[in-house]
């Protein structure tokens, strides 16, 4: 007798039979993309694109949000656990990076402090409207997990000089902003500072962390 998870992966198996979701998929597991991306990479008709992301969506390897930037637009997000023996990817060069927000007070920061130790490279982090300060709560979430921001400094991206290879914008708004195009990479991660508690700033980490862990090991597996 065959039980529901067997279903349930079978029916994600047949999800990804099509070469069109599978080629999303993999570049949505180390980018969350808005539909308008996903057609230009794949030069796919606005209603071609809507039913493939309707397919994945069905079988809960996807899920959809309101930017909290530019409230009309939206990202399609990879839900990480719908693929546990589906991983693969597209294979992201591991070297020294940039991460970018607005205020770079926060999730840059994290993420550049979490992709020094992670990936032993050297990584930077710059903001389109830089605070005067790191947030403290990011200090103290980075702290909990042994990582020290006491002494950063939010930067201006002008101040940035010769960028890495690998450029990672992981705010809504920059990304908008600064309308990089397909050879940068953007996480859709919720601002703590938003909400300003504990809970935010260690969920915001977290979630990096995830995302770093996924392009290393799809660097390994390459």
């Amino acid at each position: 007798m065959i039980d529901e998870l067997v279903r349930q992966r079978a029916d994600r198996h047949a999800a990804l039979g099509d070469p069109v979701r599978l080629a999303i998929v993999d570049e949505l597991l180390v980018s969350d993309r808005a539909p308008i991306e996903l057609r230009a990479m794949f030069g796919l008709p606005s209603n071609l694109l809507a039913h493939h992301l309707d397919v994945l969506e069905h079988v809960e390897l996807i899920s959809r949000h309101r930017s909290s930037g530019d409230r009309r637009r939206r990202y399609v997000h990879l839900e990480p656990d719908g693929l546990e023996h589906l991983r693969r990817g597209t294979p992201i060069g591991v070297g020294p990076a940039l991460f970018v927000c607005t205020h770079n007070s926060a999730r840059s920061q994290l993420a550049a402090a979490l992709w020094t130790e992670l990936a032993g490279q050297l990584a930077a982090s710059a903001g389109t409207d830089p605070a005067e300060r790191v947030h403290p709560g990011a200090i103290a979430a980075a702290k909990r997990r042994r990582l020290d921001l006491s002494r950063n400094r939010p930067r201006h991206l002008d101040d940035v000089g010769a960028r890495p290879g690998l450029v990672i914008t992981v705010c809504d708004r920059a990304h908008e902003e600064l309308d990089a195009g397909p050879d940068w990479l953007h996480w859709s991660i919720p601002d703590p500072v938003a909400s300003g508690d504990r809970h935010a700033f260690d969920a915001a980490r977290d979630e990096l962390e995830q995302r770093i862990s996924a392009i290393l090991t799809i660097g390994h597996a390459a």
